[in-house]
This record gives C-alpha cells, structure tokens and sequence, in this order.
C-alpha cells in the first residue's frame, strides 16, 4: 500500500443519452439538431468525473491510501462529488472551497457507439492557484498524481519541488493547455518518475514520427514513459527496455469518457503496489478496457483482486 495524492479537477458529469437524435452523420457531426426544436432524450444519468477524482477512485479500489487534492464549491454539484469520495473511502480534507464560482460540471451527449461530445463549465475545478502546494507536508505521500492543471505552469513548479523535497515520486499525465509551454514542460520532467502522454502529445514536446522515435527522445528526460496510441495499443520504456503493447481486449465500447484516466491510474495503481513494469501496463490496459464498457469513468474502474488474462507484450530494439 502507497500514499497517493491526485491532484486535479473534481466535476460533476450528467450524461444525456439518446439512440436517434444524437447519431452521427458521415461528416462526424451530431445529426442536425433544430434551433429552438425540443428533443426528448432516451435516459439521464448522474456520475462524477475528473481526472484527479477518477485516478483517486482507482488507488482506493487498490487498497492504497487515496487523497484528492482539488478544488470545488459548496453547491450540490460539490456535495455529490464529496459523497463520491466518501463511499470510495478517499481522504478528501485537502480540498479547497470556493465561494467565487460553481463546481465544475460537464453536460456528456453520448452516441449509442460511445463516442461524446463533452460541454463542460469548469468553474472552481480550473482554480488551481487556491491550492496549498506545502499541503505535501502534513500528508507526506510516496506518490503525486497530476493530472492537468489547465496551463498553470508556476502552480506545476511549486508541486513538483515540494514533492523532491520530500522524496515524494511523480506521476505526470500533462493536458494540452500544458504542452502549450513545451520549454516550460522539458523543464519540469526533470522531476518526473513516470510520463504518460498519448502520440499526439508526445510530438509537442519531443521531435519524431513514429513511436519508437517518441519514447527513445522522451526516456533523456524521464526514466519511465508511457505514449498511448488509442486502438494502435501503446510504447512504454522503463529506462532500460523499450516495451511494444497491444490491447488488452477488443471490447464494444459504451462510453470512452475517462479511459485515459483509468490507464495511467491503472498503471500506477500497480506500479506502487510492487507489480513489475509489464504487469503495471497490462493491469493499465485492463482497467481501461474495463471502464470503458460502462456509463460513467468510475462504475468499471477494476481492484487489485480482479484476475487478469495475458495481453501483446514485446520488447523492441
């Protein structure tokens, strides 16, 4: 067991399902949908979401100490996400009350093949400056989780220092508004233990093409990085060998809203329970796979006690 710290936004996520008006024309859009026409939608549902709550929820069901560091307001979207937390049995003591703006809240249009389109006011979620960095110091924890902090790159700075100081190991999933700042960004990785970006990201921080080309220029920077490539699987290093992954399972996909989360969550849920760097990427795999089947980032997030199968793991040169 670890004591993890997720840093990031806390949302409350409504889906709005429907199987006609939301399908998908050839183009990629939504169908038409009429100006100042009602819609009737087929179902309603009630998660709470962010990528911080997300990959807190995960070290929880993994039996590490999980404690969410994030800021909401004192409205009923706060109180849902404050219940969420509570029934996962992660410590919520470090969250930051704002009365200036609402909790943040995200309205999911989900397709019937899992594709959505998210509209999200962010609201005290984005307010990153209200957080105490030197919180680190009560908690002491083994792991940082950070997940984006909306370009706040001096915010970064402040928490990646104080986690050095206390010997704290960094687990970094960066967003766009941070890739933004790609000097900022090489700067900072100085300090990270384990990177996790997707292809596309990869390309804004290092030069390269292909894969291989990524994770090789990225590993000068940090001993263990993960580059996600969606259905193509993913490439992973631990500094030493350089690790081709295929998917864990071919799977209908329900809704894909927090795979990436449930990834790099999954990996280190593993990861700092003393798995082995190849079981942490299959056991990675598996909780995406899994979460992406149902409604919701949360309901299919796996424990440690869920048995796994192999997967397409290979070493490349």
């Amino acid at each position: 067991m670890a004591r993890i710290v997720s840093v990031g936004a806390a949302l409350q996520d409504v889906y709005l399902i429907d199987h006609d008006d939301f399908g998908i024309n050839k183009r990629g859009y939504f169908n038409q949908i009429e100006l100042g026409s009602k819609i009737d939608i087929d179902k309603i549902y009630f998660s709470t979401g962010g990528g911080a709550t997300n990959a807190a929820t995960t070290f929880a069901r993994n039996n590490h100490e999980s404690i969410f560091m994030g800021c909401i307001a004192n409205d009923t979207a706060g109180h849902a996400i404050i219940e969420a937390l509570d029934q996962e049995g992660i410590d919520n003591s470090y969250i930051t009350y704002t009365d200036k703006v609402n909790t943040g809240y995200s309205v999911i249009l989900l397709t019937p093949s899992g594709e959505r389109t998210i509209l999200t006011c962010r609201g005290a979620s984005a307010k990153f400056d209200l957080l105490n960095p030197n919180d680190l110091d009560t908690i002491y924890p083994d792991w940082l989780y950070v997940t984006t902090m909306r370009g706040n790159m001096d915010m970064l700075d402040q928490f990646f220092t104080k986690a050095k100081e206390l010997d704290t190991k960094i687990m970094f999933n960066p967003g766009n508004l941070e890739l933004q700042h790609p000097r900022k960004m090489i700067g900072l990785l100085s300090d990270v233990d384990v990177l996790l970006v997707n292809k596309d990201e990869a390309k804004k921080l290092v030069p390269g093409t292909t894969l291989k080309e990524l994770v090789n220029r990225l590993k000068n920077y940090v001993p263990n990085v993960i580059i996600t490539d969606g259905n193509q699987g993913a490439i992973a290093t631990d500094g030493n060998e350089v690790y081709r992954i295929g998917l864990y399972e071919d799977v209908p996909v329900k809704d894909a809203t927090g795979a990436g989360d449930s990834f790099g969550s999954g990996f280190l849920a593993a990861f700092a329970n003393g798995r082995s760097f190849t079981d942490s990427l299959i056991f990675a795999s598996a909780n995406s796979t899994s979460v992406v089947q149902y409604v919701g980032s949360k309901k299919g997030i796996i424990s440690s006690n869920t048995r796994l199968h192999e997967m397409p793991i290979a070493k490349i040169r």
